[in-house]
Parts: C-alpha cells; sequence; structure tokens
C-alpha cells in the first residue's frame, strides 16, 4: 500500500480524534457468504500514533499479507478483541442478526472500553457507545481495517483447524465459500455439523 493511500485510510479516524476521541474502535466482521463454519467478528481499538503502513481492507490484501500484520495489529493496539457465532447459531437466528450479535459481542469483550464505534457496513449496534457505521468502511478507516483482518485471520485459522476433522471438504483452501470444489464435496460427502443448513449449499 503506498503512503498516500495510507494516509487516506487514516484520514476518516482523524476526523473523530479531532474531536477528542482518543479511544475509537474499528469494528468489521468476516463469513456472512459462506456455506460453512462460523461469522467472525473483530473490535480493535488502535491509538492515534499507531504504526501500521499496510494496514488495508483485508479483501485486498494477500494471506500472507494479512498474516504478517495480524500481531503488528495485536501488539500496537489499545485493545482488540474476536468473537464468533456457530453456523448452528446462525441457523437459529439468520446471517444478518448473527452478524451483528458477533460485532456486539467483540465490543463488549474488549478490555478498554471504546469511547466511539466506527462499524462497517450500514447498521448499528446494540450497544451503549456513539457510533457510526460505514458503508465499505474497511476501504475507508485504518480502524475498521485493522478489525477487517483480525477477524479474517481469525476466521481462517478457524477453518485450517476445521479442515482436519473433514479433509475431504477442502476447507482450507475455500474457507467455507461456495466454490465450485466446496459444492462438488457437498454433493458427494454430505453435510457436515458446520454447515449453514438454512444456506442454498447445493
Amino acid at each position: 500500500m503506498h503512503q498516500a493511500s495510507w494516509k487516506a485510510l487514516l484520514q476518516k479516524d482523524l476526523e473523530y480524534y479531532a474531536h477528542g476521541w482518543l479511544r475509537i474502535a474499528g469494528v468489521d466482521e468476516v463469513g456472512r457468504g459462506c456455506l460453512a463454519g462460523p461469522v467472525f467478528a473483530a473490535a480493535v481499538v488502535l491509538p492515534k500514533e499507531a504504526d501500521l503502513p499496510g494496514v488495508n481492507d483485508s479483501k485486498k490484501l494477500t494471506p500472507a499479507k494479512r498474516e504478517f500484520l495480524a500481531p503488528q495489529i495485536m501488539e500496537q493496539a489499545i485493545a482488540w478483541s474476536v468473537a464468533s457465532l456457530s453456523s448452528d447459531e446462525i441457523d437459529r437466528i439468520n446471517i444478518h442478526q448473527a452478524s451483528l450479535r458477533a460485532m456486539e459481542k467483540a465490543v463488549v469483550t474488549l478490555k478498554s472500553q471504546p469511547e466511539y464505534l466506527l462499524i462497517d457496513g450500514r447498521h448499528p449496534l446494540l450497544v451503549g457507545c456513539p457510533q457510526e457505521s460505514l458503508v465499505h468502511g474497511d476501504a475507508r478507516s485504518r480502524v475498521i481495517a485493522a478489525a477487517s483482518i483480525l477477524a479474517k485471520v481469525s476466521r481462517d485459522q478457524w477453518m485450517r483447524e476445521i479442515a482436519k476433522q473433514y479433509p475431504q471438504y477442502g476447507f482450507e483452501r475455500h474457507k467455507g465459500y461456495g466454490t465450485l470444489q466446496h459444492r462438488e464435496a457437498i454433493r458427494n460427502y454430505g453435510l457436515t455439523p458446520i454447515h449453514r443448513k438454512t444456506f442454498n449449499v447445493s
């Protein structure tokens, strides 16, 4: 990521620091569109002076770059938290509600509670904190981008571990998304306990 782009990503956060908010948490989730596995969310509170020039929307980074940045984010963060809701919970309350609940869970489990939230998406969270929802926030805010990286790395690690229990499905490669390989495995072997039964998994 070029320095100019990094400064642009930080610019949104600087608007809130300028209003006197010192502990701003970015919040994001990953795994909404998957056919299998939990939805993960992360909340990250970064100090204004954090030096993380490689941070960007996790979708724009390679897996290796995300794995490289995640420990740096955790080391420099004032606080960070990762939370998830299982496929069973997703089936019970639907993926939209599960995504919101996972983000709320990540926020309330932060060791240092934020003064303000910047949330990726359109919907507010039911937590007692001033907040703003930003469409494409992971490409507009440094703290949201940092949260997107932690959520993505955490979920990918979970999928690699569960792949050991179900090696024929290739979860370590597609991470539960509906690729041709994944759909073919479902046709051949059926559904696992981590598949979302309310999704079109055929």
